[in-house]
């Protein structure tokens, strides 16, 4: 009897350490979230209750979110490959038949000859083959393949390539079609997340300071200066150095990329005569997808601020017309008041009453 009544005490002393736990973080969540945690409480799940807010579903999310672009690449990458090779031989071909009848030209001239011709050097910007440096190249490796389906289902759409096979064109539209509700989705959950989270390090310190007034404006900004340090920033010194943009140019490109507007003008991992570490295209990808998220969040905290604004704004000219509605009346409105007595009205009033006096009248005299 000892020792199962020894592991019961256990179990009920770490239970009611995960409830205090528990409750010390049910203010900083959402009314669904409480309603999740409570839930999971009542239903003598204590444990699941002390486990991170939504992180499983999550996880299962961005997995399914990550298979499904990858997959999505090397459809494209299968699809589209074949006939980029044939057309890449051709220019090849073209840029050889050229050097051949002019062997006294150096590459520089050879790319000259072809942009006056321009067939060749057309060609070749849209397939890829670098005659000189160009900021839109594209070609279809698996990672391009893989970035331009990320590009598909975020929005972005850089517009540096495109399927050109009508069964990739097909592919694409019922890629788009399934891609976009699961992007929008997952970078709500991923954006809610993030917003948990500061609201859970504002709670702490308002805990540990013993002060809540000021301690929320203070965490998100200072949640704004670290996303911005984070996803513009950053971003900005590596691309100078790999791309070899200017800062301006770097943080324009930041901001077209994550705002999903996405012009197509600048492509980062795109040169081909650039050589990139191994690890650029996979990181381009993980800051693009955690900056959509973040952006996104903040577009989200501008609209509510928008929205507050507005109803101050007509609580303000409610106020107004209800200060109108209570002044006292003035002289020459009382005087308005009291004139409509010679109206229609009145005249009808006045008439009954003459004709209650005609009866008297006529009574018959003695």
């Amino acid at each position: 009897m000892g020792g199962p009544m020894h592991l019961s005490d256990h179990l009920i002393q770490q239970s009611w350490i995960c409830m205090v736990s528990t409750e010390e973080r049910m203010h900083a969540l959402e009314l669904p979230q409480r309603a999740e945690v409570m839930l999971s409480l009542c239903s003598g799940n204590v444990f699941a209750a002390c486990l991170p807010t939504r992180l499983p579903s999550i996880l299962l999310l961005g997995l399914l979110y990550l298979v499904y672009v990858l997959t999505g690449g090397a459809v494209f990458w299968t699809l589209e490959s074949g006939p980029m090779e044939l057309e890449l031989q051709s220019i090849r071909e073209e840029v050889a038949k050229l050097q051949r009848q002019m062997p006294c030209l150096n590459q520089e001239a050879i790319v000259k000859v072809a942009e006056v011709r321009g067939g060749v050097l057309h060609k070749a910007s849209s397939n890829g083959l670098s005659l000189r440096d160009n900021n839109t190249l594209g070609v279809w490796k698996f990672t391009s393949s893989a970035v331009f389906a990320a590009t598909v289902v975020t929005t972005i759409g850089y517009g540096n390539i495109s399927p050109s096979t009508t069964t990739g064109q097909i592919f694409c539209v019922f890629f788009a079609l399934f891609g976009i509700p699961l992007n929008v989705v997952v970078l709500n959950k991923i954006g809610k997340y993030m917003l948990v989270i500061a609201r859970m390090v504002s709670d702490f310190i308002e805990k540990k300071i013993n002060r809540k007034r000021g301690i929320g404006v203070f965490i998100h900004l200072i949640s704004f200066i670290s996303g911005v340090l984070v996803f513009f920033v950053v971003p900005m010194m590596v691309f100078k150095v790999h791309e070899g943009w200017t800062a301006s140019q770097a943080i324009y490109y930041c901001f077209i990329t994550l705002s999903t507007i996405g012009f197509g003008d600048y492509v980062a991992d795109d040169n081909p005569d650039r050589v990139y570490p191994d690890w650029y295209g996979p990181l381009m990808g993980v800051w693009i997808f955690f900056g959509l998220a973040w952006l996104s969040l903040l577009i989200n905290h501008s609209i509510e601020i928008l929205e507050t604004v507005n109803k101050l704004c007509k609580c303000g000219d409610s106020a107004e017309d209800t200060d109108q509605a209570d002044e006292p009346a003035t002289d020459d409105q009382m005087t308005e008041v009291k004139t409509p007595s010679n109206s229609p009205q009145d005249g009808g009033d006045t008439k009954t009453a003459n004709q209650e006096e005609e009866p008297k009248e006529e009574e018959p005299k003695e």
